[in-house]
């Protein structure tokens, strides 16, 4: 292969578009930095000049002084191939995750973070499929409807993000996880009949799992405390909360025992209206019969 063959297949910028650093998030600077900085006294410790370390890793010598320098964020197959060409032996590949989540945005890593810790989480959701519900297609159908849109990159960072938010079904001891959806939600034609099928299928799965508390409010109920916008309450293991509503506290995060009282009485409200836990999965099975 000739010199300028191989320099044709390099890596640009052009080529990562969505892999810059959020100069206003102080942590994901400080991540992207400190790997930057390891990736480049590993590659001179052995010797290699940018150019030749860009040969072999596939990019190009102005993207690795990019990454280098803390301005670009590295893939994992990046830090992978770094690894095996500077013989690190898996230290730099090691730095995948924390790498990963600043590609998700601030508020949603910090919501993660929470949902991590905590102990109890209760979901009323009137509008959509609640996040740590949703199937990696319906987020993508339903985050791609928004306007003004978002780019190709940006969809697939927040995809990644949502989806990555649901590691809280793997933890051990599992938390006690409780949602209450629209029977509106489940009707809208969110994505096609597939992706339908898919969610519902998900739901199904997931309202099986001895952690998990499934219920389904019907259109046909009567006037609840929900109907005022989304709910979520979350409980830590040293007695502290945190929730949030679109119908109250102007949409802010509270954590004043006062302000929590009257989001769990909502909340406890909206749970006492909706269907059972059996009836909502029956429910669901028959609307995905129905798909």
């Amino acid at each position: 292969m000739s010199v300028d063959g191989e320099v044709r297949q390099l890596r640009t910028e052009a080529d990562e578009p969505g892999w810059e650093v959020d100069p206003d998030d102080e942590w994901g600077v400080a991540v992207i930095a400190t790997v930057g900085r390891q990736l480049r006294l590993r590659r001179e410790a052995v010797g290699m000049r940018a150019g030749d370390f860009g040969r072999a890793v596939g990019y190009g010598e102005d993207l690795v002084y990019k990454i280098e320098g803390g301005k670009r964020i590295p893939r994992p197959e990046y830090l992978e191939r770094a690894d095996e060409v500077l013989g690190a032996g898996g230290l730099l590949a090691a730095m995948r995750e924390d790498v990963a989540k600043v590609r998700y945005p601030k508020k949603v890593r910090d919501l993660a973070q929470m949902e991590a810790r905590a102990v109890e989480i209760g979901v009323y959701e009137n509008s959509n499929v609640a996040g740590l519900l949703q199937t990696p297609e319906y987020a993508r159908a339903l985050l791609g409807s928004w306007q003004p849109a978002y780019t190709p990159e940006d969809l697939e960072r927040l995809v990644a993000a949502r989806i990555a938010r649901q590691a809280v079904y793997e933890r051990s001891p599992a938390p006690a996880l409780s949602f209450v959806l629209e029977e509106g939600t489940l009707r809208r034609k969110v994505g096609g009949t597939m992706v339908r099928r898919q969610q519902f299928e998900r739901l199904l799965e997931v309202g099986k799992l001895s952690s998990v508390t499934l219920q389904v409010m019907p259109m046909d109920s009567a006037a609840h405390p929900g109907m005022s916008g989304r709910i979520e309450l979350l409980k830590f293991e040293d007695g502290t909360a945190v929730g949030r509503s679109d119908g109250a506290f102007n949409g802010r995060p509270v954590t004043d025992l006062r302000q929590l009282r009257i989001l769990e009485l909502r909340y406890g409200t909206i749970r006492a209206q909706a269907l059972p836990p059996g009836e909502s999965l029956a429910f669901i099975d028959h609307m995905l019969g129905e798909t």
